[in-house]
């Protein structure tokens, strides 16, 4: 906050962003996540729904389709 970072630099400077993000599924604000074609907005739903799904009470294992 204090940097006034906008997404695309927040993106682009994300340590290790979780390589199975890709594997989220879903819709966000009526758009389906895996149909978004340009990239920094497929990034910031992927982060959308995950906010949605810790939100809903969903343990952070099975968004993150860990099976441990």
């Amino acid at each position: 906050m204090e940097k006034q970072v906008n997404f695309e630099t927040f993106f682009a400077e994300a340590p290790q962003p979780n390589p199975a993000r890709s594997l989220i599924k879903g819709v966000v604000c009526g758009v389906r996540v895996e149909g978004i074609e340009e990239p920094l907005m497929r990034e910031i739903r992927y982060l959308d729904k995950l906010i949605d799904e810790l939100a809903k009470g969903k343990a952070m294992d099975k968004i993150l389709r860990k099976n441990n």
